[in-house]
């Protein structure tokens, strides 16, 4: 890849997303002289990770630093603060990728001139590898610096790439927040479970299994959601019966669609 111990990567921001990438690039081989990580507050578990690898870590940018890709991986809010920081390591030829919500190609051109950007959407399973990321490429963007892209996004699952940057908030409504609505799905059953008549703990690890399974089904046989609720559902059994509740037409769907708009909406007051 396009970086190097003279031009390095740098990770501006090491909390849980970019500490995922990180993990999932040292155990792609990824060279950790070639990298820098900037972050005031390092947790415990990352300064280990760094001090393991033998990653350089630095609390704020030297201006002597001139990095092939800037990832700038810190909260939406802060990022008026952090980006006139960096305005010195980011040259002409720097690619910066971004992983906050809310923050538009705009705002980073503003900065820093017309270089090359990718807005990214990971998500959380990148922690485990099982992640998915939208890109966009600003048109700056050369065919070799979208290999890089793909190869060190890929470390932590799998890569799309959007068309127009407006994708990028509705892929947050989807897959970027998404994590959390099927963990709430785990907590629903669970409780729906000890409502039954279950004890707690055992509601818990049946919903958790479940939804795991469930998960690592779609994954590895490839078919559509749609085909797999089909091959589950017995005529007129218990299934069909519980299905006939949650796609009602106010059932699961449209609290579905209404909760992935209202990610979407402020998604986009994030970037006003």
């Amino acid at each position: 890849m396009n970086f190097s111990k003279e031009r390095p990567f740098l990770l501006v921001g090491a909390g849980k997303m970019g500490g995922a990438m990180l993990s999932g690039w040292m155990a792609e081989g990824v060279d950790p002289a070639a990298i820098v990580v900037s972050d005031p507050r390092l947790s415990d578990e990352m300064d280990a990770l760094l001090k393991q690898y033998g990653i350089r870590h630095v609390t704020a940018v030297p201006e002597d630093l001139a990095p092939a890709i800037v990832l700038v991986a810190v909260k939406p809010q802060l990022m008026d603060m952090v980006l006139p920081g960096l305005k010195s390591a980011v040259r002409a030829d720097t690619l910066v990728l971004s992983v906050a919500a809310g923050t538009p190609v705009a705002k980073f051109h503003e900065n820093f001139g017309k270089v090359p950007v990718c807005r990214c959407m990971p998500n959380t399973p990148a922690m485990v590898k099982r992640g998915i990321t939208a890109v966009y490429p600003t048109a700056e963007v050369t065919g070799a610096q979208k290999q890089d892209v793909a190869k060190l996004l890929s470390a932590v699952g799998k890569v799309v790439w959007l068309d127009s940057e407006d994708q990028i908030d509705l892929v947050t409504g989807v897959s970027g927040s998404g994590p959390a609505y099927v963990f709430f799905l785990a907590e629903a059953l669970s409780e729906a479970g000890k409502a039954a008549g279950l004890p707690e703990e055992l509601a818990h690890e049946l919903a958790v299994a479940t939804v795991c399974g469930a998960g690592e089904l779609m994954h590895q046989s490839g078919e559509h959601p749609a085909i797999l609720r089909q091959n589950v559902t017995s005529p007129n059994g218990t299934t069909a019966a519980a299905l006939e509740v949650l796609m009602h037409a106010e059932g699961l769907q449209p609290v579905m669609t209404e909760a992935v708009a209202a990610a979407v909406k402020r998604a986009r007051e994030l970037a006003e």
